[in-house]
Order: C-alpha cells, then structure tokens, then sequence
C-alpha cells in the first residue's frame, strides 16, 4: 500500500467554533469489556478512528459481530457467539491496547492465547504490572517468546488485594475487567483514575458489577456471576480538546470547543494561562474559549498521571514553548520514549536539548517548513502544530499514527481555517512537490 503524507502550510489566526468526538482512550478499553457479556450492547459517540477500526477486527476475530454506522458514531456489538480465545498477531502489534483483552477473557473464557501488543515506540509501557497480578489471582501465565498463554483456575480468577506499584492506566482497567467476575472482594491499591478509567467503571456498573472507589486511589471490587449487554455514550475526549487549544494558542487565534470539560484539564490549562493565553468556561454547561497571547511566555512543565499533566499533551505543548519567549524545561515522567519527537522539531529549527528524560526549549522566532516523521499518535499531532507556524511547507510521513489517535482531526482544523491536506506520494509528484526520500 502506497504511503500516504500530510502538507501542513504555515497557518496564522486558527479561529472558530468546534466539537469533541468521543474518547480514543475510553472506547477501546470499553469496546473490549463488552466480551463480558452474553448478548447485544451500543455504544454511541465512538471516534471513527483507524484504533477503533483495528479494534472491531480483534472483536470479530473472537465471534462477535459488529457493526459501525460512521456517521451517526454507533457501534453495535453483539458478543453471544463469541467463542474464541486466540486474538490475530497482526491485530494485537497494531496497538498497545490490545493487551486490555487479557483481562476479560481470562476472566469469562478462562484462558487466553495472544502476541505482545504493539504501537508507538514511545516506551516499554512493561506489562508485568499486568501479568504479576494476574499470577496473584491465581491465572497461570506463560511467555514463549511474543507468545502469551493465560490460564485461570477451572473455578475463575481468585479475589485478590492487588498492588500497582505505578498507577498504571492499562494494568488497573485490565485487573479492573479481570475482577468484576471474581468471587469476593478485590482490591486495586494505587490504581489509575483517569476520566477514562472512571467512563470504565460507569459501563461495568450499568453491567452489572459492584465497583466502589476508596481513598486514596483504591478500587474495591465485589464480584458477581454476570454481566448485562449494555447502552452507553463515551465520554468526550479531554485531549482531543487540548490539541485543538493548541492548535489556536500557537497560531495567534481564538476557538470555542462546545462540549469540553474544563475539569478534566485543570493543570493544562494552568500552563496556558500562565503562558498569557485567555481562557473562559462556561459556567452553567461544557464549554471552553480561548483566546490567544500575542506575546506567550515560556513556562516549565512536568507529565505525570492524573490529574496531573497529561503526557498526551506533552510533545503538543513543547511546540507551543518553542514559539514562546523565554526557556522552558520540559520533563516527561511516564514514558521514557516521548521526547523522539525533539529530533523532528530541531530539523524545523526548534532549539531543544534533551538531557535524559528533560528538554530544554528555548523559544525562536519563528520555525521553518522540512520534511519530518510521526513516531507516535501525539507526535504526529505535534509536527502538524509545527507545521503550521513553521515558514514554508512542512511534508509529515507517519500518517497511519494520525490516524489512528483522532477522528479525522484534519477536517477540524480545516473548517477552523488551518492549512493542512492529507495526499499520496503520487499527489506530491504530480504537485512538483518532491521530496528527498520515502520515509
């Protein structure tokens, strides 16, 4: 298949009124808890993603059918003759969230057959927080290699106190769905409470399941005998919302996003106050507005879990202290591949010195167009806001990690006035617009 590129033109004053799709990193998790149950649930708001695409064919490669209507967001998944516990390998190194598949079919089929999850490159993201837990409720795991075979006791996994010694989003949503089925009380001590953890748990409950959350950041879980099919609408997506503030804070704009939640975000949108953009909630609704600095200064950050910085907002808001005044230090805490992104940024000019796990940025006047490559979702979001402060034009391989990260992202930002197209080799050539090699 012939690869695809994105052309990013240098784009001033992103101005407009916008809406959210539903979250990527709540509808996969949830997509994947609906192998829990017997029968026929709808999901409503769900991003049509490249994730979500891959995400069905794992569903439908374990018997369940499945269906998309991609305008109006509804996925129908009917998991009755879901008889299979082998998930494709092809599927599973498509994306790190295959490995949440673990969970529930340990705990409704009893055993699972699958390959290592791929993905981004932008960590180990280790699965033993996973695996040892599983192990202490009693599950029999074995690696060959890629190859991961699970097998739970023939009386189901054992209620456990289980402890995360990170708060690991992944290991607590598949303990999480290991659980719900359990018999006795589990407990999940230093768990993930994301926003899309928390919509998890929502769904679980309309299931069926008997979940409470404990201060501090523990999730205590009563098991059940079964789980219910069920209707559900994803919540929206907090960094879909920061990309597009983004988006309007780097090009001197202004944007309205309709139907984001302001409290999902506390500390991001802190730093782009405190960089002297404007920004007002509504009170009474959703909602948020922001109105661009001219004049941004650089400020420091540090990623971390929630509710701290997101590390999916991370190489966004780099690019943002690149075309700010001042310094600025820049430390990733969660994966210690993020910052791959620096590389491509410096070819634009970005002044940027990576010390570990720490950048320093300095802010320049202004960047220039190159050619670059997307290593991971949120870096390829990254370069596109490079792109468009960037003088002249700016080529970005890695279209399928843009893809697989937003809703048709580009269509947004279109109708919001920025230049950017998404074509084939074969268009740049018959463009004039050629390139030094295929990457």
């Amino acid at each position: 298949m012939a690869e695809d590129f994105i052309i990013i033109e240098n784009t001033r004053n992103i101005a407009g009124e916008i809406s959210l799709s539903g979250a990527k990193n709540a509808v996969l998790v949830i997509m994947i808890s609906l192998l829990l149950t017997d029968g026929k649930s709808t999901l409503k708001n769900v991003p049509d993603s490249a994730d979500v695409a891959y995400m069905i064919k794992l569903l439908e490669g374990l018997g369940a059918k499945v269906s998309f209507d991609h305008k109006n967001k509804i996925l129908i998944v009917d998991t009755s003759s879901v008889n299979n516990y082998t998930v494709d390998q092809f599927i599973m190194q498509k994306m790190r969230a295959s490995i949440l598949v673990l969970g529930p079919l340990l705990a409704k089929q009893k055993i699972a057959e699958i390959a290592l999850p791929g993905g981004d490159v932008i960590g180990k993201r280790p699965v033993d927080y996973h695996l040892d837990n599983f192990r202490r409720m009693g599950a029999e795991v074995n690696l060959n290699k890629n190859l991961l075979v699970a097998i739970a006791p023939k009386t189901g996994l054992r209620a456990e106190r289980l402890v995360l010694e990170y708060p690991s989003v992944g290991a607590t949503e598949n303990l999480l769905m290991g659980a719900v089925l359990a018999s006795g009380i589990t407990e999940i001590i230093n768990a993930a409470l994301e926003p899309e953890v928390l919509d998890l748990i929502a769904v679980l409950r309309k299931m069926g399941a008997s979940i409470d959350i404990i201060s501090p950041a523990t999730i205590k879980i009563i098991g059940v005998q079964k789980l219910s099919p069920i209707e559900h609408t994803i919540i929206n997506d907090r960094l879909e919302a920061g990309s597009l503030l983004l988006a309007a804070a780097v090009t001197n704009g202004e944007i309205y996003i309709d139907n984001a939640d302001p409290n999902l975000l506390d500390v991001f949108l802190f730093k782009l106050e405190e960089m002297g953009h404007k920004l007002t909630y509504d009170k009474n609704k959703l909602g948020i507005k922001l109105v661009a600095s001219k004049n941004p200064k650089a400020v420091s950050f540090k990623s971390s879990p929630y509710p701290g910085f997101p590390t999916d907002l991370q190489a966004p808001m780099m690019v943002a202290q690149c075309c700010a005044f001042g310094d600025s230090l820049i430390e990733e805490t969660v994966y210690e591949n993020r910052l791959i992104h620096v590389r491509e940024l410096q070819k634009m000019g970005a002044q940027i010195k990576v010390m570990g796990n720490k950048a320093s940025v300095t802010g320049v006047d202004c960047l220039y167009g190159s050619e670059v490559v997307a290593s991971d979702i949120r870096a390829a979001y990254a370069l596109v806001l490079a792109g468009f402060v960037a003088n002249g034009r700016t080529i970005m391989s890695g279209v399928p990690h843009f893809r697989r990260g937003y809703d048709f992202i580009e269509k947004k930002l279109q109708s919001l006035g920025a230049k950017i197209n998404i074509c084939s080799f074969q268009d740049l050539e018959n463009n004039n617009l050629k390139i030094n090699k295929i990457i």
